[in-house]
C-alpha cells in the first residue's frame, strides 16, 4: 500500500460485470480530473492464446484437466505483485497489453491473442487502476492484495455468472454450449481455490443477484437484465459510510445487515460513483499531504 502512489484494484472473473465498475470509475476519474494508469489483468497471463491452448493440451495429457487462467500457474503473479510494489514505491513499473481481438491487434501489426512488448509506465499518473482476475490474490509466498489501497470485488451469483458466460461465448465467440460447459467445469477447482478467497480480502463487494428464475443456467434464453436484479454491497469496514444518505439517494434500497446495502440493479453504476468518489478523493488528499 502507498500514500503517494495509490492503487485501486477490481477483482472478478470474466463476465462478472467488472466492465460496469470500470465505466463508473472512468466517470469519477474524468470528473475529478485524475490521470489513472490502467492495468488489464489479461496482460499478466503467462501464455498468449495459442501457447495457452498448447499448454492445456499438455496438461490434459498429464491428467490435469483443470488447468485454467483462474489458477496461479497460468499467470505472472510474481510480476503483478512486483508492479504494484514498484508503483507504490515511486510510481514506476513495467506493463504490457494483451490484444484481445483484430481491432486491438491491427495498430500493432500483431495477431489477436498476443502481447505487446513490456514497456515502462509513463510518469505523472495520479493512481493505478487494475481490473482482472487476481487483484486480491494471496498465498504463502506472494500477496498482490497487500499492495492494494482500495480492493473491490465484483461477483454475480454463480448461476448468473454461468448464464453470462454461456451467452457471451456462444453468441460472440461461436462456441458450442458443450465447449463452454467444459470450460466452466475445468475452471471450477481454481475458482473455488483462488478466486473465491479474494472476495474475503476486499474492502467492498458488489454481488448482482437476479430476481428471476436462474435455477437451470444451461437452458436460460436470456441474461437477466439490470432491472431484473438487485445488487448486494458489502463493506468490510462500514465505519464512515453514510448509509442513510445513500438510501435517500438510491431509491428502493435497503440495509440487510449493519455492513450491507442492497440497491436495485439498474442503480449499480450510480451507487459505485456515490460510494467511491469520496474514497478516491480521500486517497488523493492523503497523496497531496504526503
Amino acid at each position: 500500500m502507498s500514500v503517494k502512489h495509490p492503487i485501486i484494484a477490481i477483482t472478478g472473473s470474466s463476465g462478472a460485470g467488472t466492465s460496469t465498475v470500470m465505466q463508473a470509475f472512468h466517470h469519477v476519474f474524468r470528473r475529478e480530473n485524475l490521470k489513472a494508469q490502467i492495468i488489464e489483468g489479461d496482460s499478466f497471463h503467462r501464455f498468449d492464446r495459442m501457447a495457452m491452448r498448447g499448454v492445456m493440451k499438455e496438461q490434459e495429457a498429464k491428467g490435469n484437466t483443470n488447468f485454467s487462467h483462474f489458477g496461479p500457474e497460468a499467470n505472472l503473479l510474481d510480476e503483478l505483485e512486483q508492479l504494484f510494489k514498484d508503483y507504490g514505491r515511486d510510481g514506476t513499473g513495467k506493463v504490457r497489453k494483451y490484444l484481445h481481438d483484430a481491432g486491438e491487434a491491427e495498430p500493432y501489426g500483431q495477431q489477436p491473442g498476443t502481447f505487446i512488448p513490456w514497456e515502462d509506465i509513463k510518469p505523472g499518473t495520479d493512481l493505478m487502476f487494475y481490473e482482472g482476475l487476481h487483484g486480491g490474490y494471496a498465498d504463502d509466498k506472494i500477496s498482490v492484495a497487500k499492495q492494494v489501497d482500495l480492493l473491490i470485488g465484483v461477483v454475480p451469483t454463480i448461476n448468473l455468472e454461468w448464464i453470462q458466460k454461456l451467452h457471451r461465448d456462444q453468441k460472440m465467440r461461436g462456441y458450442s454450449q458443450e465447449a463452454v460447459t467444459d470450460t466452466i467445469l475445468r475452471r471450477m477447482p481454481d475458482y473455488v481455490s483462488h478466486i473465491c478467497p479474494q472476495f474475503g480480502r476486499t474492502h467492498v463487494n458488489f454481488q448482482r443477484v437476479p430476481i428471476v428464475d436462474t435455477s437451470n443456467p444451461f437452458m436460460a434464453r436470456d441474461i437477466p437484465t439490470a432491472d431484473e436484479s438487485m445488487v448486494v454491497i458489502r463493506f468490510a469496514n462500514p465505519k464512515g459510510i453514510d448509509f442513510q444518505y445513500l438510501m435517500s439517494m438510491l431509491h428502493d434500497s435497503m440495509m440487510t445487515r449493519p455492513n450491507t446495502l442492497v440497491v436495485p440493479g439498474g442503480k449499480m453504476g450510480l451507487a459505485m460513483q456515490m460510494i467511491f468518489t469520496p474514497m478516491i478523493l480521500r486517497l488523493m488528499d492523503q497523496k497531496r499531504r504526503a
